[in-house]
């Protein structure tokens, strides 16, 4: 790991995504730098700054995507309260260097991964032409949201396969036709998630990733009965996708234990997060589901200790799934 790339993917990476950074931390070293880079996405910051006109958003997002150039930035990172975030805008060149000195297939992997992901995020930005409820959009249908959830993650999946594969010896016998369409699953499958916890903050911002016709009755949380047996079809579809993501985590060899651990913890918490959207009322903002740290920790400490026995795992698997469904 050169220098640039230890400073990006060190404490820059840890202040800008705390959430993902214990996961990119356990990550064997043959793979860290390749994925940490790809998901320090300044792409993510850029597409989020709503003081900067949506049009300008969408050229520079374009700039990136092509890599063509680097665009200057100066008027969006002056736009952030975060610090980090400002400091990550700031040194998107020193990312497109650090992108230069790994080897030409890993660029071409990252590169290829960056282009489908920021095509997601000018997806977002024309689709959802609006910032406020007022202005509040809806996609269209479930291919539409199945489209979305590959290029901002299923595409994650099919890119983390490749690179396990390419620097991993003890998966280098790997059917990567099997576990490329496991990996996209299991990314979107985390998406899902992602998107059925967040419905009242994307509703209040112009957004409905779920295709409902009457999108702006949600923003009254005293609705949900009208929606609750579409929305919890849709908390089965992301069932079934992190079902696909435990079969890929399975595949793992016992000895490759961090990486085992890096896909286990998204899984368990993304089943303990579907379980108490099965009892919450998904479209109240003031109580927003989140699974604290306290028990992302217990997570941690639970899947370390089991992650040699597939038997141990699978029952946990079984525990936490039957809940996430509500048995």
């Amino acid at each position: 790991m050169t220098t640039t790339q230890a400073t990006l993917i060190g404490p820059l990476l840890r202040d800008v995504s705390r959430s993902f950074y214990l996961t990119l931390r356990v990550l064997p070293q043959g793979i860290r730098p390749q994925i940490s880079l790809a998901y320090l996405r300044a792409t993510d910051t850029i597409a989020d700054t709503k003081a900067v006109p949506r049009a300008k958003r969408i050229v520079a997002l374009q700039q990136v995507q092509n890599l063509s150039h680097v665009p200057d930035l100066g008027t969006i990172a002056e736009h952030q309260a975060s610090p980090a975030e400002r400091r990550l805008l700031e040194r998107l060149e020193d990312c497109v260097i650090a992108l230069g000195q790994f080897d030409e297939a890993d660029g071409r992997r990252i590169q290829e991964l960056l282009k489908i992901i920021v095509g997601g995020q000018i997806f977002d930005l024309q689709r959802f032409p609006g910032e406020t409820k007022n202005e509040l959009v809806a996609l269209s249908s479930d291919e539409e949201l199945d489209r979305y959830t590959y290029m901002v993650a299923g595409c994650v999946g099919e890119f983390w396969t490749m690179m396990c594969v390419a620097h991993l010896p003890t998966l280098r016998d790997w059917n990567v036709g099997e576990m490329c369409p496991l990996g996209m699953r299991f990314g979107k499958g985390l998406q899902l998630v992602n998107v059925l916890r967040d419905v009242p903050k994307d509703l209040r911002i112009g957004r409905c990733y779920l295709p409902i016709k009457d999108a702006r009755a949600l923003l009254d949380p005293k609705n949900f009965e009208t929606i609750r047996a579409l929305y919890n079809r849709w908390l089965d579809k992301a069932v079934d996708h992190l079902d696909a993501g435990w079969q890929y985590t399975m595949r793992i060899p016992r000895s490759e234990t961090r990486l085992r651990l890096a896909c286990i913890w998204p899984i368990w918490i993304g089943l303990m997060t579907i379980a108490r959207l099965r009892v919450e009322n998904p479209l109240d903002p003031e109580r927003r589901v989140k699974i604290s740290r306290g028990e992302v920790y217990g997570v941690m400490a639970r899947s370390f200790l089991m992650c040699r026995s597939d038997g141990l795992l699978t029952t946990r698997y079984k525990s936490l799934r039957a809940a996430s469904v509500g048995k």
